[in-house]
């Protein structure tokens, strides 16, 4: 193999190949990145066997072939060099490497032993805008379970029907559900890996194009222009969700989402980890109290909100209510009560396609 590539291509694609790379590899040829000439291209692939991205680049090529390099390596070879034309030439599995006055001989492996991606046959397709599907994943994602003992909710369950998209997210504390209007009228229901999208989410450049969706029983492909996302499915049965969205609620505020968070972080920086980073809320008056508390002090903060319905004493870890608060991106937000006890349901108020629900910490009423 013998080819003349632009370094700055070079070293974007093999960075985004990178990602299908994990540290904990089962078998030494997965550490390495498949680079193969094809079609007047050069080809880049990395996988662990549950992702796998295929990314493709303009080259100048003088002699086809294949050979697989290490990731680590060669990513930092290309990066430290100038941004100049680069030759690489393969000879025996001895990979030379000249761009301007730099010059470097590593060894490769055959490209045989290098696992296939997968061929899906029978697959479903469907298109989403790049905008949205990067905002779904960044409303959705960070609501996984990181628990490997149910694997299905380390996932987000993507449900196609009704002309919607759903994306939801669940690890038994909170629940975050982003809708997004589709013209599919296909019946979809799969779990896509939270490691799966958020790679996807730092490769997928923010443009007018659409992304593609391939889906099967076992797999799903991204398909975004010059680059393929390969990745496994989970398996289980998904929760059923929609029974824990209630309509009805006897307290609602609502309240600048901005100076809600910025006094949730204040009060959450004296609320101590191993005490659930505990925070509490009392909603009365047309007022929100934030207090919390640990043995170096106390804090105190007062939000203004319009208030409707009966006063409300309520406890919450402040990770879990800031991280759900955080990807709302609307001035005003609502907050939906069902006493003490029931989660608490947040939504936007300019935008009812994303809700977030989260559940109380249980406390006596003499802990307010």
């Amino acid at each position: 193999m013998k080819l003349k590539v632009n370094q700055r291509d070079l070293s974007k694609h093999i960075n985004i190949a990178q990602k299908g790379i994990s540290s904990r590899a089962t078998l030494p040829i997965l550490d390495g990145l498949l680079l193969e000439t094809t079609k007047g291209r050069l080809k880049i692939v990395g996988t662990d066997l549950d992702i796998g991205i295929e990314t493709y680049l303009d080259c100048e090529i003088e002699k086809e072939g294949s050979i697989v390099v290490n990731s680590r390596i060669f990513g930092d070879i290309i990066r430290k060099l100038p941004d100049a034309p680069i030759y690489i030439d393969v000879e025996n599995n001895n990979i030379n490497i000249k761009c301007e006055n730099s010059e470097f001989n590593i060894l490769g492996s055959s490209s045989k032993e290098y696992p296939n991606l997968p061929i899906l046959l029978g697959k479903d397709t469907f298109q989403l805008p790049k905008d949205l599907f990067k905002s779904a994943i960044r409303q959705t994602v960070f609501a996984t379970s990181q628990d490997d003992t149910r694997p299905y909710l380390t996932g987000v369950l993507l449900e196609l029907n009704d002309n919607n998209i759903s994306f939801v997210a669940l690890d038994g504390y909170r629940l975050a559900l982003r809708k997004i209007p589709s013209n599919s009228d296909l019946d979809i229901k799969i779990i896509i890996p939270g490691r799966t999208l958020n790679e996807l989410n730092k490769i997928i450049e923010e443009d007018e194009d659409n992304i593609t969706v391939f889906a099967t029983q076992n797999h799903v492909i991204f398909n975004i222009g010059d680059t393929t996302v390969y990745s496994r499915l989970l398996e289980g049965q998904f929760f059923n969700y929609m029974e824990i969205i209630r309509k009805e609620h006897k307290t609602s505020a609502i309240v600048n989402r901005k100076s809600f968070q910025d006094s949730l972080e204040r009060a959450s920086l004296l609320a101590k980890e191993e005490k659930a980073n505990l925070i509490k809320l009392s909603l009365k008056e047309g007022k929100i109290f934030v207090k919390s508390n640990s043995e170096i002090g106390d804090v105190n903060e007062i939000v203004d909100a319009e208030i409707e319905g009966d006063d409300v004493n309520i406890a919450f870890n402040s990770r879990y209510l800031l991280e759900g608060i955080k990807v709302i991106d609307s001035e005003e937000i609502q907050l939906n009560f069902m006493g003490e006890l029931n989660p608490c349901i947040v939504n936007s108020v300019q935008d009812e396609n994303y809700i977030y629900l989260v559940l109380p910490v249980r406390l006596a009423h003499e802990d307010f």
